[in-house]
């Protein structure tokens, strides 16, 4: 609107500065012919007016007519009129005034014939400025000036005046009034034509800004849109985020107290998202988390499903809120996981955890509600993944423990809290002790021996793994490197949360490096999940290791979903048995064939085969039986210092050597059964070096003609 007005007023003020200018230039060119004649007439009329002014009547006042004015003035006024009128074409002239010179002002009372007309006091013009004007025009310009009478509106008046200004200071001036209806009758088809254009030329001009401006205002409206799109929704699923979940949420808590109603919250997390992102690339991360936030929608569509950080969502259950139909929401949520999703012709699983909680009274707040769920969630991924868990108040008390675990584990760090425990391990074949196992313990100031199985975990969960996992390989290698015994290798557990692809590989050479450890001493245990999260880079990671001379051993063999898989990528120096089929060795016949397919897979890929968790003699026989190569476990000592387990040596190594020997006793053949049993009776006497030998050669042939199977069999 104000562009509106804005584009009239200056049409209008246009119209009337253009008709200004053309009625004064009209007025002007008019009488410019008359100029000469005007001029000639005010100069002999005040010759002739000087000439018969007696010298002895200096001062006298010239006789004057009835209105008070000169016969010499009324002579000149007919003078001009007659010469104006018989020039032609020219405005019609309405009034005259002639206005004395400056040397006729000096001469004192005779100016007085020289007064002002009626005319100029009594016409009323539009403007009272149009005669003072005039005037200023007449006394102090050069050549012809027009001034018409228009007011501040822009009103033209039906008169003007054109002034001829004296030509020196003894000259006189001369007003005419003149009337301007014939001048602008024929401005006017001019003026129309000029007006239309200059309207014409502001609406283009007009329109044209108001494009650009239309365009602008667009631009700026898209843009508060984007803003407030951008400020209120993820910009990868289009999902509300997190102020906005927690704003509805805030409110419906507010409704619901007020309605005596409940509100019921999900935390959704993506398992195992960081591996994705790894092994497939960012890209195809991205459009993982899209069909996952599909999915989400097509599951809980008529509540508020939210993305509250990377792989993080949520979803606000009002309607729906009691706890069996949550529960039936959130089963219908992981069945729509089961079937795998496409990108780029790559299947991937889908796999969530969800976390439910609920607001039951008036006392919960958002903050409050969504922690109870983040509870939940953490309860379901210890739970195996894939699966939901409600809250539950004892979660809290979990909660504050490992709060106060994580909180101690870096006062821990600080202080030096956390120690190194060697367990043995020995081999079966003479009873030798060949290295040891680094196994960390956290001796808590006040709470005592805490169990690694309790922090571990916490630390993997808050980050503090990879500082002590670096912390136990540094300090491995450095009091293995002061061992007396140079041929005694050290084995240290590397933990898939802090094994990182293109640096563990430099961490481990500046471990060897700052302790000067030989790296044939040094053994990595890693476990099938590692390499289940990012093969290739992990695989890479683990050669160049390899390739510094430490040994890669897989621990937890078994254990996991494609082990055997692992050894055609990776040839892994040793294999660990998992301490879970060792407690069932020799009680279950599944679980014997198990052990011996093991033990015979790493006879025919010459790798080393460990057992962990041998506690019984019996254990140790069969696992001889079967051909295992090493034993660690409480039979051959608990996790101590290293100084402890050498004292203890000897006394370990004697009591190995019975199982190869109680071995024999049950499967060769009967005539050799009384030597052993002679062998088994003298093995604290002296002297029986001869029949030891004789009884440890026996046994390799017999070894070597019966089968694993068979011998753990018997």
């Amino acid at each position: 609107m104000s562009l509106v007005l804005l584009l009239a007023a200056g049409v209008y003020a246009s119209n009337r500065l253009l008709t200004h200018w053309l009625l004064v230039r009209s007025l002007e060119q008019a009488y410019s012919d008359t100029s000469d004649t005007v001029y000639g007439i005010l100069e002999t009329s005040e010759t002739n007016e000087t000439d018969n002014r007696p010298g002895t009547l200096t001062g006298l006042r010239t006789t004057l007519t009835g209105d008070g004015l000169s016969k010499a003035y009324h002579q000149q006024i007919a003078s001009l009129k007659e010469a104006l009128q018989s020039e032609g074409a020219h405005p019609e002239v309405l009034e005259f005034s002639i206005l004395p010179s400056a040397m006729e002002m000096r001469d004192g009372p005779q100016a007085a014939t020289w007064s002002a007309p009626e005319w100029e006091s009594s016409h009323k013009f539009l403007s009272p400025q149009t005669l003072m004007k005039a005037k200023l025009a007449a006394s102090g310009g050069q050549g012809i000036k027009a001034i018409p009478d228009m007011n501040l509106t822009g009103t033209f008046g039906s008169t003007a005046i054109v002034t001829f200004p004296a030509q020196d200071a003894s000259g006189r001036s001369l007003i005419v009034l003149t009337g301007t209806s014939d001048i602008m009758a024929s401005l006017a088809p001019l003026l129309l034509s000029v007006s239309a254009s200059i309207g014409a030329l502001c609406l283009v001009s007009f329109l044209f800004a108001g494009i650009l401006l239309w365009m602008r205002f667009r631009d700026q409206l898209r843009t508060n849109r984007n803003i407030q799109y951008l400020a209120h929704h993820d910009t990868l699923t289009g999902l509300p985020n997190r102020a906005v979940f927690n704003a509805r949420l805030t409110e419906a808590l507010r409704f619901a107290q007020a309605k005596a109603s409940n509100i019921g919250v999900m935390i959704i997390d993506v398992d195992k998202f960081k591996e994705i992102n790894d092994t497939h690339g960012h890209g195809i991360g991205d459009v993982f988390l899209q069909i996952i936030a599909e999915r989400l929608k097509s599951v809980f569509g008529g509540h508020l499903v939210s993305r509250l950080s990377g792989d993080e969502f949520a979803v606000m259950l009002t309607s729906v809120s009691d706890t069996a139909r949550m529960t039936r929401l959130a089963t219908d949520m992981i069945s729509a996981t089961e079937p795998p999703c496409s990108i780029d012709g790559r299947e991937i699983k889908i796999s969530l955890s969800i976390g439910l909680a609920r607001a039951t009274d008036g006392s919960w707040r958002s903050s409050r509600l969504l922690h109870c769920a983040d509870l939940a969630l953490y309860r379901a991924k210890h739970s195996g993944r894939s699966t939901f868990c409600w809250y539950t108040p004892e979660l809290d008390a979990e909660a504050q423990k490992r709060k106060e675990i994580e909180q101690g584990l870096i006062k821990a760090l600080k202080f030096d809290q956390l120690k190194l425990k060697y367990q043995p391990q020995y081999a079966l074949a003479d009873g030798s002790l060949k290295g040891y196992e680094a196994l960390i313990r956290w001796e808590h100031p006040t709470k005592g021996m805490i169990r690694p199985d309790l922090f571990i975990p916490v630390a993997e969960d808050t980050g503090l793994i990879e500082e002590i996992g670096n912390w136990v390989l540094e300090n491995a290698c450095k009091q293995a490197a002061l061992w007396p015994d140079r041929s005694r290798r050290v084995a240290v557990n590397m933990s898939p949360a802090q094994f990182v692809a293109g640096e563990t590989q430099k961490r481990v050479a500046r471990a060897l490096q700052s302790s000067g450890l030989d790296p044939k001493r040094l053994e990595i245990e890693i476990t099938e999940s590692l390499l289940i999260s990012n093969t290739d880079a992990v695989i890479h990671t683990l050669r160049q290791i390899r390739d510094m001379g430490v040994s890669i051993a897989m621990d937890d063999f078994g254990t996991g979903y494609s082990s055997l898989s692992y050894l055609s990528l990776f040839p892994f120096d040793k294999i660990k048995i998992d301490k879970a089929f060792i407690q069932d060795l020799g009680k279950d016949a599944s679980t014997d064939a198990i052990v011996t397919s093991i033990v015979g897979l790493g006879r025919s890929l010459d790798v080393t085969i460990t057992a962990e968790g041998v506690e019984t003699e019996e254990q140790a026989i069969l696992l001889r039986a079967a051909g295992c190569d090493l034993v660690q476990g409480y039979l051959y000592g608990k996790p101590d210092d290293v100084q402890f387990h050498e004292t203890n040596q000897p006394d370990m190594t004697i009591k190995a050597r019975p199982a190869a020997n109680k071995l024999m006793v049950k499967s060769v053949k009967p005539q050799i059964e009384l030597k052993v049993a002679l062998q088994d009776q003298a093995m604290d006497e002296p002297g029986t070096s001869e029949l030891e030998t004789a009884s440890e050669s026996t046994l390799d042939e017999n070894a070597q003609v019966q089968s694993p199977v068979i011998a753990l069999g018997t």
